[in-house]
């Protein structure tokens, strides 16, 4: 009797430990949602389970061009859900044409020392945004993120970059590195924004064709620099570096084929 109940004990010891390993290996694991091109930097240390996580249905990407100025197109901007910016672009006393709300931001790597308080996309290269000590960006955009622990820093991974290159390549036939191209911070906002967003319209960005006209208007690069450089001189000069530069033109006749498929519109000036 002593032995069958005994043996009656062992078996209940051993349905609970497989129903107890059932349930580990059959448990649904914490998934992450966020978006993995893009990692947050915590105030501790770069965590790989930090990825932004945000979803939009409709945004506005609001070029830092001169295009913009004159367009009153402030409370258009506004009333999307979410609204993108570069860089260090202001709204404070542009607020008629770009709007006074932000999103997010997409920040090249030479513009971090001008974070102030908003949601920052932080793109550069490798040798700089490492995270092993030796990322001189990196290391900066730590020390912010450990000084403001609320701060909502994320870098672009170094694999999104890559693949950055790659749709570079696929559109243009042409390997970025070996073109000496540098993507610029509207290349970076793009892609983000295709990442992010259901729908898109941007705001103060002309068209690859509009430097080569004959009559075409001279603005500022900058709107918020009305008296410093021609947008269209940048263009050209960047176009021709042989190493270096921006293909701005490149770039914008990339977006054009992007339009065609329906998820990006160019509202001011239309295209």
């Amino acid at each position: 009797m002593k032995s069958l109940k005994y043996s009656f004990f062992l078996l209940v010891i051993l349905v609970l430990s497989l129903l107890l390993w059932y349930n580990h290996v059959t448990k649904p694991r914490e998934v992450d949602l966020g978006l993995r091109g893009y990692v947050r930097i915590s105030p501790q240390t770069w965590s790989s389970s930090r990825y932004l996580a945000l979803r939009c249905a409709r945004c506005a990407v609001v070029s830092s061009s001169g295009q913009v100025l004159g367009s009153r197109r402030g409370q258009e901007i506004d009333g999307h859900e979410c609204v993108i910016r570069m860089n260090a672009a202001p709204t404070r006393g542009f607020e008629a044409d770009v709007g006074n709300r932000t999103t997010v931001r997409v920040v090249s790597h030479s513009s971090v020392r001008r974070l102030a308080n908003t949601r920052y996309v932080v793109w550069g290269p490798e040798r700089s945004m490492r995270h092993d000590g030796k990322g001189r960006v990196f290391n900066l955009l730590a020390k912010v993120a450990r000084k403001y622990p609320g701060a909502h820093i994320y870098a672009v991974s170094r694999e999104k970059m890559l693949q950055c290159d790659l749709v570079f390549q696929k559109e243009t036939g042409k390997n970025r590195m070996r073109s000496g191209a540098f993507l610029s911070t509207g290349f970076f906002t793009m892609i983000f924004a295709l990442d992010v967003c259901n729908s898109i319209d941007v705001y103060g960005m002309k068209d690859g064709s509009y430097c080569s006209l004959t009559n075409y208007s001279s603005v500022p690069y900058h709107y918020y620099e009305a008296n410093r450089l021609d947008e269209c001189g940048m263009y050209k000069a960047h176009e021709r570096a042989r190493r270096g530069g921006h293909r701005f033109i490149t770039e914008k006749q990339i977006y054009r084929q992007w339009a065609s498929q329906g998820k990006l519109q160019f509202q001011y000036p239309s295209w």
